[in-house]
């Protein structure tokens, strides 16, 4: 990640021209947070460089309009500016990976389906996640990050605390069923 930190505030053309101070605050907020930026884009994009982007877009943005300077709760603004970055980067990445995955099938290629249950578990695990409805994995993964709590979530989402903690009960009971479909049917 510091290759990460590094490429943010090399190629920020901005600020070499913002005052010393402004420019050590900044340097230390993507310093402290570009780590957990990083996770948060690419549980959305699942996708290293896309992620990586999405990051740098975030705080190309922030420091563009200063709200970096107006953070009340630093890490829920951090995780929700991100956040919506990544989720603006996926339709087009979407299509892409259809287009892919008709091409793999195409040519014989194994499904994302079997490749997902000869994997390792946390792969396994990726996969069942990633077939949950986008209601119910983006919370999921939110909260599975161990930084994000439901209050936190909800600011990221624009959703109320309450609907945070109904969604990510529903997405643990749908993992739960299909897991167990899954391994009744592997028997």
């Amino acid at each position: 990640m510091a290759a990460l930190t590094s490429s943010v505030l090399e190629s920020a053309p901005l600020l070499q021209h913002a005052a010393a101070g402004d420019h050590a605050e900044f340097t230390a907020l993507v310093e402290r947070s570009s780590n957990f930026a990083f996770r948060v884009a690419n549980a959305v994009l699942h996708s290293r460089e896309d992620a990586e982007d999405a990051v740098q877009e975030t705080f190309f943005k922030l420091y563009r309009t200063g709200a970096w300077k107006r953070m009340e709760d630093e890490k829920a603004f951090l995780a929700r500016s991100v956040w919506r970055e990544a989720v603006d980067r996926l339709p087009k990445r979407k299509e892409e990976s259809l287009a892919r995955e008709h091409e793999d099938l195409a040519s014989g290629a194994a499904s994302p389906e079997f490749s997902a249950l000869q994997s390792s578990d946390r792969a396994f695990l990726r996969g069942l996640i990633d077939t949950l409805h986008e209601d119910l994995r983006q919370p999921l993964v939110l909260s599975a990050l161990r930084e994000l709590n439901s209050r936190q979530i909800g600011l990221v989402m624009g959703i109320p605390e309450g609907t945070v903690r109904t969604r990510l009960q529903r997405a643990r009971t749908e993992l739960k069923q299909k897991f167990e479909l899954l391994k009744g049917n592997s028997r």
